[in-house]
């Protein structure tokens, strides 16, 4: 059995695609967490995927295009999406 790895999901251009990423994700045994590039939308199908990363402790954090933040999330990670 491979050891679990660190994922970093970037929700960027396309960012409820990016959540939806990530709800998959958490299928695995896999870290996974968020970092948002700027806000979320508001919607039903935003709303719905951060219903499911919050039933999966998924951590979600506004990075307010902090490119340091973002910096130091990358170098943590085994994984890195931008999407």
């Amino acid at each position: 059995m491979t050891a679990a790895k660190r994922i970093l999901m970037v929700p960027l251009d396309k960012k409820v695609e990016a959540l939806r990423m990530a709800s998959g994700l958490t299928l695995l045994d896999d870290q996974v967490a968020i970092a948002s590039w700027g806000p979320l939308p508001e919607g039903q199908e935003v709303a719905e995927q951060m219903e499911a990363l919050d039933f999966a402790d998924v951590p979600v954090e506004q990075l307010d295009r902090d490119m340091d933040a973002l910096a130091a999330r990358i170098l943590n990670c085994d994984v890195v999406f931008i999407v």
